[in-house]
């Protein structure tokens, strides 16, 4: 089967499959979009169970990151990179070094940062091999503090500004005793939970890592449960903070919250699934503007520009929220292509 007929093929620009025999890397590029300026998303390395839902994986990641860059007013484009293989087991320096290889050979017209699986300390050794790495430094960090690069402490806390803005739009209250189901404990996963800890949130969590459930249940006194049980807690909030497809006809039978705002990406495992959820009276956040923060922080690093201009751009995502939500109860549509509509009115106008 051609790329041209995948499912999750959308007029994207181009899909790059690369493989190296020495270093065992096999690894997948697309760029969907590039008309508001090159094409930049993370590198992201997971056991993908075949080849099959890598492509799957990457179309759909690259095309959400075309909305992302429209939605948070950048001058990006959209594109994301995946690595097929458990970060725990099988990565390695060669590896790395391959795949700085191999985003080199795009001359520019991807740009790598950090995602599930990959660290600052891979970035670094991509970079030795090229120049169109980000997030290997950092100037500055939206609240002050010591900046390594990675863009996930952004990314977490505009998620808890999008989710207190949802929060408040739905259900009329603060996130004190609001309780929230997180499913994902990873580097934003985790930095969300102290988030909506500190705001007097009570938490559910579940992870795939036995050590993740332990440190949150420790620290944050966290309720922890079975990766099935997540779904149909009695909850006010679901908070996807891992892969995405989470929304589809098995998990929506079972949701009981009114508000679902997360992490991670593609949470709709079909745009109808919008649909669904606005019937059900659950209010979504759509992933690509709710999880903008980290993109927001590569690109006010790579510009002269600051932690405070940094933040207040950050804590615009719950503004933004608010309008799509505004916007898609007076038209009737569901949040997810409210947001759409408003994203392609920026990139596809270019």
């Amino acid at each position: 089967m051609s790329v041209f007929d995948h499912k999750a093929y959308d007029n994207h620009e181009q899909v790059a499959f690369f493989h190296d025999a020495k270093s065992g890397l096999k690894a997948i590029i697309a760029v969907h979009n590039t008309n508001l300026g090159p094409a930049l998303g993370g590198c992201r390395m997971w056991p993908y169970a075949s080849s099959e839902e890598a492509l799957t994986d990457v179309l759909r990641l690259s095309k959400g990151m075309s909305y992302k860059s429209a939605m948070a007013n950048l001058k990006l484009g959209g594109g994301k990179s995946v690595i097929i293989g458990d970060p725990r087991k099988d990565k390695s320096e060669a590896m790395m070094l391959a795949m700085g290889d191999f985003i080199q050979q795009l001359g520019g017209k991807y740009i790598t940062a950090e995602d599930s699986g990959i660290a600052v300390s891979d970035l670094q050794l991509m970079a030795q091999r090229s120049q169109f790495i980000a997030g290997t430094q950092a100037k500055f960090r939206y609240d002050g503090g010591e900046a390594d690069g990675n863009p996930a402490p952004s990314t977490a806390y505009g998620v808890f500004v999008g989710l207190r803005a949802s929060v408040r739009h739905a259900l009329g209250s603060d996130l004190n005793g609001v309780k929230v189901a997180i499913q994902g404990l990873g580097h934003v996963g985790y930095r969300l939970a102290e988030h909506l800890h500190n705001e007097g949130a009570k938490l559910y969590v579940t992870d795939i890592y036995p050590d993740n459930l332990d440190r949150a249940a420790q620290e944050l006194g966290a309720t922890v449960v079975s990766p099935d049980e997540i779904f149909g807690l009695d909850v006010d909030v679901f908070a996807p903070c891992a892969m995405g497809a989470i929304i589809n006809d098995n998990s929506l039978s079972l949701l009981k919250a009114k508000v679902v705002a997360g992490a991670a990406n593609n949470q709709l495992a079909e745009e109808r699934h919008g649909q669904m959820l606005q019937e059900r009276g659950i209010l979504y956040a759509p992933d690509y503007v709710i999880n903008a923060g980290g993109v927001i922080d590569i690109y006010h690093q790579k510009m002269d520009s600051s932690a405070d201009a940094m933040r207040k751009h950050i804590e615009g995502i719950g503004d933004t929220l608010v309008e799509i939500y505004q916007r898609a109860e007076q038209q009737g549509l569901p949040t997810n292509l409210e947001a759409n509509q408003m994203a392609e009115e920026r990139f596809l106008a270019e």
